[in-house]
């Protein structure tokens, strides 16, 4: 039996009263899709240990991965506060939802637009926005986990590639992802 989702956002502080319409237009669509996609499955989807791996093309769809990124790349050139409003609305529904698209935006795609050279950027990031492509960040390391500074990891530059060894854990998306950042 499908969950039924009732949620409905009492605004105590008039917050919505700082966000534009357009803003408002993002949070009532990501919570519209929340309601319709997510509520209902979640809980069955939780309690088989499966991911329901058929929203990703819908996220994508949406705006949910890099909503931040430039068209150009394949995003929608939201600011932070749309990004923050669609965020949002996914964790309400599941934090594992929320978990895949903040990976997949904030943490693979962000540094490819950010660090990534033109070649990366057009190869991977349309590809990131529409979950074609799906990413993880390797950070969380077993003796210090998510320290940067404790980190053991390493990695060699053999010429023509590169040789990584370490060990790596709790990494979002890694069990579908076609891109790690490490």
């Amino acid at each position: 039996m499908a969950n039924q989702d009732n949620f409905e956002s009492p605004d105590y502080f008039l917050m919505d009263e700082l966000l534009t319409n357009e803003h408002l237009l993002i949070r009532k669509t990501i919570r519209d899709f929340v309601k319709k996609e997510i509520s209902p499955i979640i809980e069955e989807a939780c309690q088989s240990c499966i991911f329901p791996k058929d929203l990703i093309p819908k996220l994508g769809s949406l705006g949910c991965f890099g909503p931040f990124i430039p068209t150009e790349y394949g995003g929608s050139e939201l600011d932070q506060i749309s990004y923050g409003l669609i965020m949002q609305e996914l964790e309400r529904g599941d934090s594992g939802i929320r978990s895949t698209a903040s990976v997949q935006s904030s943490l693979v795609m962000f540094p490819i637009y950010n660090y990534g050279n033109e070649s990366q950027k057009n190869k991977y990031l349309p590809k990131l926005a529409t979950g074609e492509l799906m990413g993880c960040f390797g950070l969380t390391e077993p003796n210090h986990g998510s320290n940067p500074g404790g980190m053991e990891s390493k990695f060699i530059d053999k010429g023509d590639y590169f040789l990584l060894n370490g060990s790596k854990l709790w990494i979002s998306n890694s069990p579908f992802a076609d891109v790690a950042i490490v």
